[in-house]
């Protein structure tokens, strides 16, 4: 018998139960606590940073998002300081994603870390994963979808409607389906992130 925990083997990105019932009560907590986000008011700032902080493993005290956000888990993502999400971000958490400082998400983000198998009667109850990682001053445009087991190096910028399928180093503008390198971002455009001291 394997000791581990159903969550165990998810976290190592191995085939996992997804009908396991601590993960499907994990599932409902954060959905909860994202229907209270999502229905919260501009002006209850206090309330909506307490539930960031429920919400997230880490950075809750300054991420901004502009609701409706949704995660499976939350307690998988890992944020950097000053993150934003714009309207409609979606991040499914079932392996970890780290995001670095001041990462900023256009509208209608996808960050996906779950796969499904390919044999049909294992996919009618299994799923595995694999980490997402993005780096800090990175750009991700409206409607880019970042897939599984994806690398982004800091400072890149992600063109819109851009589905990124693998790693795209540091430094540069991607875009595309599937989402390359289109050119280095120069040392003229680098400049400090609009919020940074803010």
């Amino acid at each position: 018998m394997d000791p581990r925990t159903e969550t165990d083997k998810m976290l190592a990105g191995e085939s996992y139960d997804v009908l396991d019932p601590y993960l499907v009560s994990q599932r409902s907590k954060v959905r909860d606590l994202c229907q209270s986000l999502n229905s919260s008011k501009a002006e209850d700032e206090h309330l909506r940073r307490n539930i960031c902080r429920d919400i997230f493993a880490k950075g809750g005290d300054t991420v901004y998002i502009q609701p409706p956000f949704f995660c499976d888990y939350g307690s998988n993502i890992e944020l950097g300081a000053q993150v934003f999400f714009n309207f409609n971000c979606i991040v499914l958490d079932a392996c970890r994603v780290r995001i670095g400082d001041f990462a900023l998400f256009g509208p209608g983000v996808q960050i996906l870390t779950p796969m499904h198998p390919l044999d049909a009667a294992l996919r009618r109850k299994q799923l595995y994963g694999k980490p997402v990682e993005i780096g800090s001053d990175v750009w991700v445009g409206a409607g880019a979808i970042i897939l599984p087991g994806v690398t982004i190096g800091s400072g890149t910028v992600i063109g819109a409607g851009s589905i990124v399928t693998r790693d795209i180093p540091a430094g540069v503008f991607a875009a595309g389906n599937p989402c390359r390198v289109i050119r280095e971002i120069s040392a003229d455009e680098r400049g400090t992130h609009p919020l940074a001291g803010a």
